[in-house]
């Protein structure tokens, strides 16, 4: 007898194929059988009436390392149909966190993925997910290591090179959060310390990864006017190390790169893996992002850590120089620049006196403050100790729909869970997002394609094989929906 008969459901086993009408059987959290199955006995048979039953979903890209600890979470997650999670990208994993530097990468991560649980430490990742698997969570969890957590760990934000002891120190972390069981590893070179490093150091700073298999995702160091560059020097990185490179969160920032930037970079993605590299990458599917509100100054101002760059904004002459990067830079990305105050949003506000100011873009503030655009966001971001959050409206629809063609590409959320404010829709919403409006209104992909890349494709690329399949010994982590009725 089995646990469950799912009968006359339109299946869709994750592969890509068209649906075929069939049942499915699950017996200790295992599919049993599938096909026609007849006249078999089970203790609770659902009729799914032709609705689609697929793998459930795996977002291969969210930032609920903290969240995971907070009560109710996953129901934001299972109500889209995701039923596997990847935590810790780019770059900024809650784990492992420790040394003398650990309170200011915790200040550094805290609008990304919120604060360190109360009660808990995690200077190990393997003591990470061992409180985790304490946790009753409704779905799976797991881990990247992000490499800009452990360069601050190791040495801070300074904005230097490392010397031989400090990279001896980086890999030996590297090497211990592998073998404590991350997944991946995860860049965020748009992000201090990350940013401070060159080419040529950064491949050093990931020799432990050549020849390992182990997928390197990556928040690249430009997703605006130098995104192709950018894509250049990672499709350098995957040729030197041999190992998979996924590029996170594909886009071209700023509407002078909108159908320009894009294009160009999956026809060298493309070309990349005509060559034998094993290069990708992902998208979601929103024309606005979200992220810390420091991420729109220049780069070099955030060597020392929020704490340095809180006392930087205070100062007068330091606010004219990151005023002027700001108002010519092109060697950076100048978010600003390219899409203007009145598409950043301020969100997860901290302080009473900016309760008004939640949702508003820094445009808006500054004209209820009577204030110049820069100034208003220097003055926020110092009184709130830089610790803002933002959604910002930077990519292209068209852009979008091309990187969601691409037989490489996948489809993430890129969620992120600050303690508090306005979440990004893309928490709760990117999957059926996916569904109604790429895939049933716009028909910019098939069913079958779209939810390959979203179960197999992305179970696949971290080798979770008994994941993202409806095949006999597969994980039974299941979607039924009806596609007419998915909002």
């Amino acid at each position: 007898m089995f646990d469950y008969l799912i009968r006359n459901a339109l299946i869709l086993d994750g592969s890509g194929s068209p649906a075929f009408p069939g049942d499915a059987a699950v017996s200790g959290g295992t599919i049993s059988a599938v096909g026609q199955l007849g006249d078999v006995s089970s203790a609770q048979v659902i009729d799914a009436g032709g609705r689609y039953l697929t793998p459930g979903f795996i977002d291969i890209h969210r930032h609920g390392d903290a969240a995971l600890f907070r009560p109710g979470y996953g129901r934001a997650e299972l109500a889209q149909g995701l039923t596997t999670v990847l935590n810790g990208n780019c770059g900024l994993s809650l784990a492992p966190v420790a040394g003398p530097h650990r309170e200011e990468a915790l200040r550094y991560l805290s609008p990304i993925v919120g604060a360190m649980p109360e009660g808990r430490d995690f200077p190990a990742l393997a003591s990470y997910r061992a409180q985790a698997a304490r946790v009753p969570l409704a779905l799976n969890a797991g881990m990247l290591v992000g490499m800009g957590t452990l360069r601050a760990c190791a040495v801070g934000f300074e904005d230097r090179p490392l010397t031989n002891g400090e990279y001896r120190r980086l890999h030996a972390l590297l090497e211990q959060a592998l073998a404590d069981g991350a997944l991946g590893v995860s860049l965020g070179l748009g992000y201090a310390p990350e940013c401070f490093y060159s080419t040529e150091e950064l491949i050093r700073a990931l020799e432990p990864l050549r020849d390992s298999g182990k997928v390197i995702t990556v928040h690249m160091r430009q997703e605006g006017d130098g995104v192709v560059d950018a894509l250049e020097e990672m499709i350098e990185v995957a040729h030197m190390l041999r190992t998979p490179v996924e590029i996170s969160h594909l886009k071209a920032i700023g509407k002078r790169n909108w159908g320009r930037a894009v294009p160009e970079m999956l026809r060298r993605i493309a070309a990349a893996r005509e060559e034998g590299l094993d290069v990708t990458c992902d998208v979601y599917p929103y024309p606005a992002g979200s992220t810390q509100l420091i991420h729109v100054l220049p780069p070099e101002f955030q060597s020392g850590g929020t704490v340095a760059l809180t006392a930087a904004l205070k100062d007068p002459e330091t606010r004219q120089k990151i005023r002027r990067r700001m108002e010519t830079g092109t060697d950076f990305e100048n978010i600003t620049a390219l899409v203007g105050f009145e598409n950043v949003l301020a969100t997860s506000l901290r302080l009473p006196e900016h309760a008004a100011f939640e949702g508003r873009s820094v445009a808006d503030i500054a004209a209820a403050q009577g204030k110049d655009p820069y100034d208003a966001l220097f003055d926020l971001l110092a009184a709130e100790e830089c610790t803002v959050s933002m959604i910002d409206f930077i990519a292209s629809e068209e852009d979008i729909e091309a990187i969601l063609r691409a037989p490489f590409s996948g489809v993430i959320s890129d969620a992120t869970y600050p303690d508090g404010g306005l979440l990004h829709p893309r928490v709760y919403g990117t999957y059926p997002r996916l569904l109604e409006a790429y895939v049933r209104d716009r028909a910019v992909l098939p069913l079958e394609a779209a939810v390959y890349k979203i179960t197999r494709r992305a179970a696949d690329r971290f080798g979770l094989g008994k994941k993202g399949r409806v095949e006999v010994g597969a994980d039974a982590d299941l979607c039924l929906f009806d596609l007419e009725r998915v909002r």
